[in-house]
């Protein structure tokens, strides 16, 4: 069920600490952390602690909480010392998108140049 925690889905495990991960922000409905595959030299994923399989899904299904999720991002941006020098949020939705783990996750990306289109 959307909002629930699934017991299979790997950014759950993180936000109940059952997978460690570095952890860079946390707020009442998010958590931020370093992406273990980093694209960037600043590569942190925000996620909303609820499940929700892809951005989309937040949207209908909890507004609030991807408002929560897209402000989160622009809070981790300016920790990680990226509005000066600009910075890409990136949200994937669907495998065709490259989306990997099926739980909405917002991509804060910055410290070197980003082309578009991407590459």
């Amino acid at each position: 069920m959307a909002g629930e925690p699934q017991t299979d889905c790997l950014f759950c495990k993180i936000v109940t600490g059952d997978i460690p991960a570095t952890i860079v922000r946390e707020s009442a409905t998010t958590v931020a952390f370093r992406d273990i595959n980093p694209q960037a030299p600043s590569h942190v994923l925000v996620i909303p602690k609820a499940h929700y399989p892809d951005a989309a899904s937040l949207a209908a299904g909890d507004p609030q909480a991807a408002a929560d999720l897209l402000r989160e991002a622009g809070l981790v941006a300016a920790d990680e010392k990226l509005t000066g020098t600009g910075y890409r949020i990136v949200l994937n939705t669907g495998a065709g998108a490259g989306q990997t783990v099926f739980h909405a996750h917002a991509h804060v990306l910055g410290g070197r140049g980003m082309q578009w289109p991407p590459g």
